[in-house]
Order: C-alpha cells, then structure tokens, then sequence
C-alpha cells in the first residue's frame, strides 16, 4: 500500500465518514450544523486530521489552526444517519453534512435534531450510468518544437522563462476538481504525468478514468510533459485528481461535493488547486443564481473557494463560458475572494467572445486575468492532440504557470501570489470587467520579487 493511499486511509479514519454510494435514493439534502460542540478532535493534535504537509504549508505562511479545520462532529453524523439516511460527504468548513434517501419525512426529523441549523434540498433525480471508454490511437504529432503547439499558451505570459530558469513546477502539488479524466491511464503521452492519487466524490465505485473527459483535457494543459508534443505550463508539478462534477445533472449538490473535494484537498496537502466548472442554472430553476448573488459568500463554492485561501492554497478557477449568452457574468466560485478567476482569450491576445464578464456584486474586479483558451491545445481521449475553446483551459494553463511562479518565490503566501500575479497584468493601472488585470507577465513578476533588473 502507498504512503498516499496509507495517508488518506488514516484521515478517513479520523474523520469517521465514509461515503456510501446509493444508487436507488432519489434525494439529497445539505444539513447544516449549528457548532462542532461534540467534537473529539483537537486543535493542539491537528496531525488526526490533517497531513504533515497541510500543517507546514499553515505555519510557513503564519495561518493558525482554527475551529474550521476540525472535522464536523462525528457523534452529529452518527445520529443524523441512525435516522435512516445514507450520508454522501461532509464539510468542515462551512459545517454540514450531506445525505441521501427517498423518504423527505426523515428530514424533517433531522431538522429537529438540536444541533441542526438548517436542511436544503441540493438533488432530485436517479442516478445515470457512467460512460464507455473511447477507443485510442496514441499517435500525437510530433513537431520540432520542445512544446509542440502548446508553446504560444505558455510564452503568452512569459512563464516559458521560468522553466528556461528551472522553475517547472516541481514540488508543487496541484488539485485539479473536475468532472473526470477519461483514458487519463490509457495515454501513453500522459502516462509520465506525477498523479498522487484520485478521489470521485460523486460516486466513489465509479471508474474516474471512464468518467467525463473534460478533466484529461484540462490536466493536460498544466500536466503534459512529452519533449516535441506537447509540453504542459507546470509539467513537473504532482497533481490530485477529483472528481466533484456530475455531468448527468446540474443541482446544488455538486457543489457539496465540491466543498468536499477542496477540503480533501487541504488536508492531504496541496498547495494550488484548478477548477474549471461553474454555476449559476440549475435544473430546479427555483435555485439559479441572480446578478446580486456573485459577491462571493452567497454559493457553498465560493465560501470554501475563499477559505481555500485562508487555508495558504491558491485557487485557480474559470470565469465561464456565458459572455455571448443572457447571463453573460462569471459563475461561482469565480466571484470568490483571494482567488484568480482566469478569463479567455485567442493566440494573439483578442478575447474570446465568450469569455464571461465581471465585476462581482460588491465591486471587486473579473475576472483577474486572461489566458489563451480559444483554440488551446490539449489532448483528446484518443491520445491524439485537439484544439478545445473555453475557459476551463485558460484556468489550467493559467494555474500551472502560477505553480511555476510559486515555485520561484516560495517566502511568499497565497494572498501574496494572488496579488503578485494581478500587478503582473498587462492593464494592471487600469483594470476592468472584461479583461480584468490583463495578460499577466509572470517572469517579470519573478524578477521583481527576487529584486533583479527587468529586461526584455
């Protein structure tokens, strides 16, 4: 057994939960928790519940252990289930647990529980069956390029510079939240790719590598390492991958599973994490987002987005694909603080006319910056490379540069490296809701944290 799989058994453990998978429920509700006053956990011991590596990343950057990182209470989550519901995942961080059954009655008698603040209907509906693998014909074009065609999406912010320094990503682990990672195991030129391990928060018996193959897509653009094919913007970083996206619905629930993801994704010890989803239409319409709701606290996503950060994680997220359409605006958890919401442009800098807009509800500028994510090079289920348009790869081409940046200038924080890549932007002086802060140069950035002379 691997120290990675040992780590994870260990904190699960600790925490008492284990998802169950039950495909006959037809509902999930999200309880939330009054306090953690039932916990057995304790701040003086976070080693129960968090890894070595999560615990160093707090004190390197001066972030205390607080009652947020304690694990929700497990003798809540036992009497929540003895009243005949199947519990799916649990946050910490915003304290809830998040269950299923087929029965609203038993709801309504754990709202009565006590230590209950609130329950919420997140899913109707059955469970779909996962897909089929793709087959495959691992014969990517080899070019006399060390990047392949992927150079343009990584030079556009000079970050090719930082590799030329030796700043690849190596040390850095990213988590990369998604929908799935088809043939992810299957491909041969992704198969020198450092994965740690994977977790499906939407359904833990399902098969991760035949799921969606929107999250290979979005690995490859930061993953990638094959000299003269395709070489991604942190390809020496170690990556997590989860799943949290159901693809066969769009309901709040995803969003706990989400919740759950980052968490996992703190307490295993990651310093980066990439995100290209987003929300704001349900299929219970009664749940859409409104324009006033994007100020960062009002979706699950974006508090556990912004907490993320308060944990020393830098979070890297789509601004969405609605630019063209009626909603137009970026989606949770791109309005969260103290993240880099990443809008889209083309090879030469133009927007991408569906490259969501800004600003959020209170004002604050999106997206942050932009990246090539119309016509971006990534690979395709069939081990061959394809051009893809979106800001789910804008976000991770983004997101690996940055790991590369953190790399570079490890005294920093979070927030720091946030801040440092915004100033770093092309349109810095003058930011604004379609651009943000511009094409960010971030080996400008490095030489101006590391007090050396800027030089084109």
């Amino acid at each position: 057994m691997s120290k990675f799989v040992l780590l994870v058994f260990a904190l699960n453990i600790c925490l008492g939960v284990f998802a169950q998978f039950t495909p006959g429920d037809t509902l999930k509700y999200r309880i939330s928790l009054k306090d953690k006053a039932a916990t057995e956990c304790s701040l003086q011991k976070p080693e129960k519940y968090l890894s070595v590596k999560s615990i160093e990343r707090r004190k390197r950057q001066g972030l205390a252990i607080d009652s947020t990182d304690l694990p929700v209470c497990g003798k809540y989550i036992d009497a929540i289930r003895k009243k005949g519901v199947h519990v799916l995942v649990t946050g910490k961080w915003d304290n809830f647990v998040t269950v299923s059954c087929n029965d609203s009655m038993l709801i309504d008698e754990i709202g009565k529980l006590p230590f209950v603040l609130s329950t919420e209907r997140v899913w109707k509906g059955k469970v779909e069956k996962s897909t089929q693998r793709d087959s495959l014909i691992n014969n990517p074009l080899r070019t006399d390029s060390l990047y392949g065609p992927a150079i343009t999406q990584i030079r556009m912010s000079r970050a090719n510079l930082l590799h030329n320094a030796g700043f690849k990503g190596q040390g850095m682990t990213i988590a990369v939240i998604d929908a799935g990672f088809h043939n992810v195991d299957k491909i041969e030129a992704m198969k020198n790719i450092n994965i740690l391990g994977v977790r499906d928060f939407v359904n833990p018996e399902a098969d991760i590598y035949a799921e969606s193959s929107h999250g290979m897509s979005v690995l490859s653009c930061m993953a990638m390492n094959q000299p003269n094919v395709m070489i991604g913007t942190a390809p020496e970083a170690s990556y997590w991958l989860l799943r949290s996206e159901d693809e066969y619905s769009e309901n709040l629930v995803e969003q706990d599973y989400w919740a759950a993801a980052i968490e996992f994704a703190d307490s295993v010890g990651v310093d980066l994490v990439n995100t290209s989803l987003g929300y704001y239409s349900f299929d219970d319409s009664t749940k859409n987002y409104r324009y006033r709701d994007l100020n960062g606290h009002y979706a699950l996503m974006s508090r556990e987005a912004a907490k993320a950060a308060d944990k020393g994680m830098v979070v890297v997220c789509s601004a969405g694909n609605s630019g063209a359409g009626s909603w137009k605006k970026i989606t949770p958890p791109g309005d969260a603080e103290n993240v880099i919401t990443v809008g889209a442009i083309n090879k030469k800098g133009e927007l991408a006319s569906f490259s969501s807009v800004g600003n959020t509800s209170d004002g604050r500028v999106k997206p942050d910056v932009v990246a090539v994510g119309y016509g971006s090079d990534v690979m395709g289920t069939n081990g061959n490379l394809r051009h893809a348009n979106g800001t789910s790869f804008s976000s991770p081409i983004m997101c690996g540069m940055v790991a590369c940046l953190w790399q570079a200038c490890p005294k920093l924080t979070a927030k720091e490296i946030v801040e440092l890549v915004r100033r770093s932007g092309d349109r810095a002086d003058f930011p604004d809701n379609i651009y943000g802060y511009g094409i960010p140069d971030l080996w400008k950035a490095y030489l101006t944290v590391n007090g050396k002379v800027i030089s084109d």
